[in-house]
């Protein structure tokens, strides 16, 4: 394979062709079974390109760095195995952690909590939680101290529980007081009136990936759309339509994270993880809210 021409830092990323997709799509595969993560130098050796232009091809089609991809796959093979390991240390070798002190300076970041915690399914970690109605049926509200964790819709406020449950079986679960109303009021004043806003913290965790594709959600305005090309386009991952459904799939903050704004290339709703239904009445209530604020002159 030739080498690209030089180009600029300013120059505009390179458009993938289906020979890059193949070569990125095997670069990938290499960093996931390498015991460390290889250097951009390797991998350009490997890719016959040179590093500069390897990192722009390998970013616009997945939408991070090498160096980026390789750490969010360890990250995600850490969680894999820290629930059925038999120690921190020996999830770390198992994952490719080097050097276990690097590790636990950024393990808050990685996971959310202690590794130690994370391992025991949230041993130690304080959830509370509330659940609610609202007008999509039934919502569960709970967060931690850094921020909202978790937004659910359901019909049933049992099965919204056993959901938190899960995702954090030895967590202490409790109840939110008087304050923590005030939160779920919030996030029910979101749900009901999209177009305020919400002003808390958030604490979701998730891949490098998805954290992009939750930010660049967060940026679409209430009242609009997006299709799953055009926000991968927004991220730098013009080929990356599949996994940013999958990133919204993941979400675990409904409305905060507005993953009911992505529609499909010809506008048809798609899959939405709390039903199709809800999903069509908030863009429904979006759009008459945005028009109604557009004709008294309160939309800017």
């Amino acid at each position: 394979m030739s080498h690209a021409p030089a180009s600029g830092p300013d120059a505009a990323p390179p458009v993938p062709s289906a020979q890059h997709a193949q070569l990125i799509a095997r670069l990938c595969r290499h960093i996931e079974q390498a015991e460390q993560p290889p250097t951009l130098a390797e991998l350009a050796a490997l890719a016959q390109l040179s590093p500069h232009h390897l990192q722009r091809v390998f970013k616009a089609i997945t939408g991070l760095s090498p160096k980026a991809y390789a750490s969010a796959h360890r990250a995600q093979r850490l969680r894999a195995h820290l629930p059925g390991s038999t120690s921190v240390t020996a999830a770390l070798h198992e994952a490719g952690y080097g050097s276990a002190g690097r590790f636990y300076a950024e393990a808050e970041g990685v996971l959310g909590m202690h590794p130690g915690d994370y391992r025991l399914g949230g041993r130690q970690a304080v959830i509370r939680f509330a659940v609610g109605q609202c007008s999509l049926g039934a919502i569960l509200v709970a967060a931690t101290e850094r921020g909202l964790c978790a937004i659910l819709l359901g019909d049933e406020p049992g099965a919204l529980v056993r959901d938190l449950q899960d995702r954090f079986p030895r967590a202490e679960l409790l109840g939110g007081d008087a304050t923590f109303e005030h939160t779920v009021a919030q996030v029910v004043g979101l749900v009901e009136a999209p177009q305020l806003g919400l002003h808390l913290p958030l604490d979701v965790q998730g891949t490098a990936f998805q954290q992009r594709v939750w930010q660049a959600l967060r940026a679409v305005p209430a009242g609009a759309t997006v299709s799953y090309a055009e926000l991968a386009m927004r991220i730098g991952a013009p080929s990356a339509a599949r996994a940013v459904a999958g990133a919204c799939a993941a979400n675990p903050l409904a409305v905060a994270i507005p993953c009911h704004r992505v529609v499909r290339n010809d506008g048809a709703l798609s899959g939405y993880r709390w039903g199709v239904e809800r999903k069509r009445a908030l863009l429904l209530r979006e759009a008459e809210l945005v028009a109604e604020a557009r004709d008294t002159g309160d939309g800017g």
